[in-house]
């Protein structure tokens, strides 16, 4: 069960950013004569070339009161997401300047969407609800132990049911990831259909299950895959779909992937109109790969899932 902090912790380490001198002698005198205990000078941390107080949040009323200014949670977003210094979400850039009357940063790179908010590449992006609103449907979310429903949300921070919905589905995804950041970078995505081959289905129970070919009768899966470092590995998120059109498979994609991320799809009619990414097609009927324009990552780790579903049929069918 996620203890009463780890909500903030999925944000990543506190943040690290320079300061002058002056605020590092000031910060050493906190540090120095500040009592122990939970004094709010106990704890304090870097938030750009100034320093912040970082309160102690134990209790609703304490979240409620800190939440409701859009600055602090401004900041908490900023200091866990960014712990070295606020960077541009789609070129890396940390030359990027704060534009106080719009609530957002400007990146000094040139290149398309230069201006981005602390919201843009995670789960609260595409959400017209403010971050006090999100932030306070996280923090209940951590900390009651026997969940909490969105009907119980929605009463709570004054929002409809619905949205209360969304925004739980959202935050436990987050949770079950342990980050609210959207896949970016190089991304591929592909589908596959899982449902055993004829071969390995009981006779009496072949032609009861099989009544077409293709994908009739077995179940449409989309994967999307992050390539990653050999070191590290690439980030895999698979998801059971209705269908493989193109209004079940694009909102999946906008979902999970950064606008502006390189999207490698096969030739499939589904995929096109994502004008937001860099997409790039590879037709598997002339050509698998076109430089880094392929979905091979994704393919075999479709092979590997048709694979395992098939394992798992022959010991049901032998025992």
């Amino acid at each position: 069960m996620p203890t009463r902090r780890d909500l903030f912790r999925l944000f990543g380490a506190a943040i690290a950013a320079p300061a002058s001198a002056a605020l590092a002698r000031v910060k050493t005198y906190l540090t120095n004569h500040a009592p122990q205990g939970k004094n709010l000078l106990d704890k304090s941390r870097a938030m750009g070339y100034y320093w912040i107080m970082e309160p102690e949040i134990n209790t609703l009323q304490e979240a409620i009161e800190y939440f409701s200014n859009p600055n602090n949670c401004r900041e908490y977003v900023v200091a866990r997401r960014w712990p070295n210094g606020v960077e541009c979400p789609r070129c890396g850039s940390t030359s990027v300047a704060f534009l106080a009357k719009y609530d957002r940063w400007q990146c000094s790179a040139r290149h398309d969407n230069r201006q981005f908010t602390a919201k843009t590449g995670t789960i609260f992006e595409d959400s017209p609800l403010p971050l006090s609103r999100w932030l306070m449907a996280m923090w209940q979310v951590v900390n009651c132990k026997n969940g909490v429903s969105s009907y119980e949300v929605h009463r709570a921070i004054g929002i409809t049911q619905k949205s209360a919905w969304f925004m739980d589905h959202r935050i436990r995804h987050a949770l079950t990831l342990g980050t609210i950041n959207k896949l970016s970078g190089q991304i591929e995505a592909d589908e596959t259909f899982i449902g055993g081959k004829a071969r390995n289905i009981h006779a009496d129970k072949r032609a009861e299950k099989i009544t077409g070919t293709g994908g009739k009768d077995k179940v449409a899966v989309m994967g999307i895959l992050e390539r990653g470092p050999k070191t590290i590995g690439s980030k895999v998120r698979v998801k059971i779909v209705d269908n493989t059109k193109k209004k079940t498979l694009q909102p999946e994609i906008r979902e999970h992937v950064l606008a502006g991320s390189a999207l490698f799809t096969d030739a499939l009619q589904s995929y096109e109109g994502l004008d937001e990414f860099q997409h790039e097609v590879v037709d598997h009927a002339i050509e698998y790969v076109r430089g880094e324009v392929h979905t091979n990552g994704m393919e075999n780790y479709g092979k590997l899932l048709v694979a395992l579903e098939a394992r798992a049929e022959r010991n049901l069918r032998f025992r």
